[in-house]
């Protein structure tokens, strides 16, 4: 059965570019008659605010959608620990300051958008006692390639010169954003995640761990950011307005339905239904 999940770090309240990726994720999964996931991304506790995840699951419930079951990272621990053993990892006590050092000395770096982490401290000699180490994946010598079925665009890296060793479980002890996902998709039985495009080009690494732990791939669904007048990004930290404001000052949902179809080029009218809105990802896809 087709699988979808939303998947929201509580750090603070929803503003409209999560709510809209929300939306997009939910009619991607019911469309399909399939089931729907909220998953809260809270590992990274000291961001975390506890009024987030019921200012969420109302700011949800009010646009009018649902969902079949609700998990919490921070109660999934032990499944990313076991997970972190079947890995080839090794421990990191870089500073970034040295990691950056290491790849201005490195002859092929950096090769795409990102640094790439140089391997420094795969000598044991570069680590440094008394500082907290990271655990890096040693990551295959090999390209993977991935389909976005939202553009139909093909991404194909070479992990380990495009990308580098990365980080799994942070010096602190804090499992990582891709090992995280990777095991919960994989245990939640995800068939497709739809999310923002400024996760497009992580993708081929979440590719890579799911082919060394043996799990499925799910099929990847990359939506345009929601952006301001400016053309800028919506996030939180740009002052970005929060549904829950939007929510209790009276606004419509069926307004705001709308409103967030316009934004991808669907023109429906003034209100949406959700009916109108399956029937237009229907045709989109």
């Amino acid at each position: 059965m087709v699988t979808g999940r939303f998947a929201p770090s509580p750090t603070g309240p929803l503003h409209l570019g999560n709510l809209r990726t929300a939306l997009l994720a939910w009619l991607q999964a019911r469309a399909a008659g399939g089931r729907f996931l909220l998953r809260f991304e809270d590992l990274d506790t000291g961001r975390v605010r506890g009024a987030a995840y019921q200012s969420t699951r109302d700011d949800l419930h009010w646009l009018g959608l649902d969902w079949d079951a609700e998990h919490r990272q921070s109660e999934r621990l032990d499944l990313y620990a076991a997970a972190l053993t079947r890995l080839d990892t090794y421990p990191c006590t870089c500073s970034r300051r040295e990691i950056q050092a290491g790849i201005q000395a490195s002859a092929g770096a950096p090769h795409g958008t990102e640094a790439v982490y140089s391997g420094l401290c795969l000598d044991p000699a570069h680590r440094q006692p008394g500082r907290p180490a990271a655990l890096r994946w040693r990551v295959p010598d090999e390209t993977v390639c991935v389909t976005d079925c939202w553009t139909g665009d093909e991404l194909c890296q070479n992990l380990r010169r495009e990308v580098g060793d990365f980080v799994v479980q942070r010096g602190d002890g804090v499992y990582a954003y891709h090992l995280a996902v990777v095991v919960d998709d994989f245990e939640m039985g995800v068939t497709d995640v739809l999310r923002g495009a400024d996760l497009w080009e992580a993708t081929p690494r979440q590719v890579a761990l799911q082919q060394t732990l043996g799990f499925p791939t799910p099929r990847y669904w990359h939506v345009p950011l929601l952006t301001d007048y400016r053309g800028e990004r919506l996030a939180k930290r740009g002052g970005a307005p929060s549904v829950q404001s939007l929510r209790t000052g009276g606004a419509d949902p069926a307004a705001l339905r709308a409103e967030l179809a316009r934004s991808l080029g669907w023109a429906l009218g003034e209100t949406a239904s959700l009916q109108k809105l399956l029937q237009r990802f229907a045709r989109t896809t």
